[in-house]
């Protein structure tokens, strides 16, 4: 065990680095394929945003825009903005109706977005662009 986790801190981050922008790109990808932008814009209109096929084409494109620079390492700490503004706005939208628990103790919770959040601090922290302090 004197070797765990096997890999070097750098492989962590970039592993990090790929999966977590690959978890918002899949809900925008899904979201495509599978034709429900017309669906989530009018849940987002029901909540009182107008034009909400709009916004939901703006959630879209800076998930796959935003995730393709964080994978790509392009200004890291910048990309993950949009991400966390999504997320967060996810919490305070649906998530946090739905409890804690995403599976297992309950459905749909805010566990999986506070989760997003927490890494893509870390990326941006780690970013090669940031500051150091």
């Amino acid at each position: 065990m004197q070797n765990w986790p096997f890999i070097t801190k750098a492989q962590a981050l970039l592993l990090l680095r790929l999966v977590t922008p690959a978890l918002f790109m899949a809900h925008a990808v899904v979201r495509i394929a599978n034709g429900s932008i017309p669906q989530f814009g009018g849940f987002m209109e029901a909540q009182g945003f107008a034009y909400g096929t709009v916004w939901v084409w703006a959630i879209t494109i800076a998930e796959l825009v935003a995730g393709a620079m964080i994978m790509a390492g392009i200004y890291v700490r910048y990309a993950v903005v949009p991400l966390l503004v999504i997320a967060s706005v996810g919490i305070v939208l649906i998530h946090r109706h739905l409890g804690w628990f995403v599976g297992e103790h309950g459905t749909g919770g805010s566990e999986y977005s506070v989760a997003l959040i927490v890494m893509l601090l870390v990326l941006a922290t780690a970013d090669r662009h940031a500051p150091e302090k």
